[in-house]
């Protein structure tokens, strides 16, 4: 059932959902493939349509990719610019965001296993090594699939996240899910399940302007 969302409101309200997920309720595959279809839409470099998608259900698998991903959040809680550390200004309702941030990213590590649906996007050849150049083609060529995979999902009903800390120990999962790691690369995993209401709201963020550079770097917009 779609929640029948307007485009803006479902591009302004596609968080990522991991404390709400709800574990127990299963989803249906025709869900996902719609979900799936809305990905194969989306823009690659040079009309390549290189892409492979991986939808991981079995249990078995889903306990194993939770044991790397949990070995790789050990890694990743103790690099800078991780959640906790990300932001270092004194904003105190961004802090408290960060806050928010890192205990449902801690969350989702604990209940990994827990998540329905688990989809990996994939790309022929390797990326190491690659030019930046060639290396943000190939990923542009394949990220807003993802993106637009959890656009369709959030009007559906279903929360998402795109994570990329599995890849720490890409090629044990690799192995995990039967994928050919020399000539495949995985480029996120996307957790996805059933939302727990499905009243989300515009994140905080900074205006605009604060961002923005119009024509030169520190230039104005028009609307300024």
């Amino acid at each position: 059932m779609k929640l029948g969302l307007s485009v803006d409101d479902v591009l302004a309200t596609t968080r990522a959902v991991r404390k709400r997920l709800d574990f127990d309720k299963p989803v249906e595959p025709e869900v996902v493939k719609e979900c799936l279809e809305a990905a194969l839409q989306s823009p690659t470099g040079s009309n390549s349509q290189a892409w492979q998608w991986m939808v991981v259900t079995d249990q078995e698998k889903r306990n194993a990719l939770a044991d790397i991903y949990r070995k790789g959040w050990a890694l990743y809680a103790n690099m800078d610019g991780n959640a906790a550390t990300a932001y270092q200004g004194d904003d105190a309702s961004r802090l408290a965001q960060q806050e928010r941030v890192t205990s449902s990213a801690e969350y989702l590590a604990d209940n990994f296993e827990k998540v329905p649906v688990m989809m990996i996007p994939i790309l022929p050849g390797r990326l190491d090594g690659l030019p930046a150049m060639a290396a943000t083609s190939l990923l542009g060529s394949i990220l807003p699939g993802a993106w637009s995979f959890m656009l369709a999902a959030r009007e559906r009903g279903l929360g998402t996240a795109l994570t990329t800390i599995h890849l720490m120990h890409e090629q044990e999962a690799a192995e995990v899910l039967g994928i050919d790691y020399d000539n495949y690369t995985q480029c996120a995993l996307v957790t996805c399940g059933y939302t727990l209401g499905t009243d989300f709201k515009p994140a905080n963020r900074p205006p605009v302007e604060s961002v923005l550079h119009w024509d030169t770097w520190g230039g104005d917009a028009p609307w300024v």
